[in-house]
């Protein structure tokens, strides 16, 4: 099990299985999931059902929803006065491409680890095309490998190959979490 105040963002681009996957970490950790495609403001999924990608004007308002709900989620019992508790953990799905944009995440919770699905980028595309019902369409899914800034070797987290399947990425995100993160 793991201390209080884990809070996980799953991260990568399109079609690498944040959302799959980090409902399966949660799962096994016994903490609560948040997909943070969830948080988008209607003009950002508006956009990127056209195909259109964000700037960073639009992302970060939606990475302070995000960044907000990871310290709310993994505060352990310190809620802000009047809030409900809630759990002491938390698995984000949350692409966090940029560098700027985890260090924008971790301003509002600076323990969180991130957990990076980095894949072939034809092995990505194959499963974009082969995706239906989400609003991200498969031709931004370059715009973000483009975008994409691997996690630096001063940044709490561990990069896994999205080539096998969702329990074996989850086993080893959760194997890495409980080395590193444990009481």
């Amino acid at each position: 099990m793991t201390r209080p105040g884990t809070a996980i963002v799953v991260m990568g681009v399109s079609a690498s299985g944040k959302s799959v996957v980090g409902i399966e970490i949660a799962r096994r950790l016994h903490l609560p999931f948040v997909d943070a495609d969830d948080l988008h403001p209607p003009e950002n999924v508006a956009k990127m059902s056209q195909g259109i990608p964000l700037t960073d004007a639009d992302r970060m308002p939606w990475l302070d929803l995000v960044g907000e709900r990871l310290a709310l989620r993994s505060a352990g019992g310190q809620v802000p006065h009047g809030a409900a508790a809630e759990a002491s953990g938390v698995v984000v799905a949350c692409s966090a491409l940029k560098r700027s944009y985890r260090d924008r995440l971790r301003t509002h919770a600076p323990h969180t680890v991130f957990v990076h699905l980095a894949g072939d980028p034809e092995l990505l595309s194959d499963r974009a095309l082969a995706r239906t019902g989400h609003f991200m369409p498969p031709a931004l899914l370059q715009s973000q490998l483009a975008t994409l800034e691997p996690l630096g070797s001063d940044e709490d987290g561990v990069v896994i190959d999205v080539a096998d399947d969702v329990a074996t990425i989850a086993s080893r995100a959760v194997a890495w979490v409980s080395r590193n993160r444990a009481a």
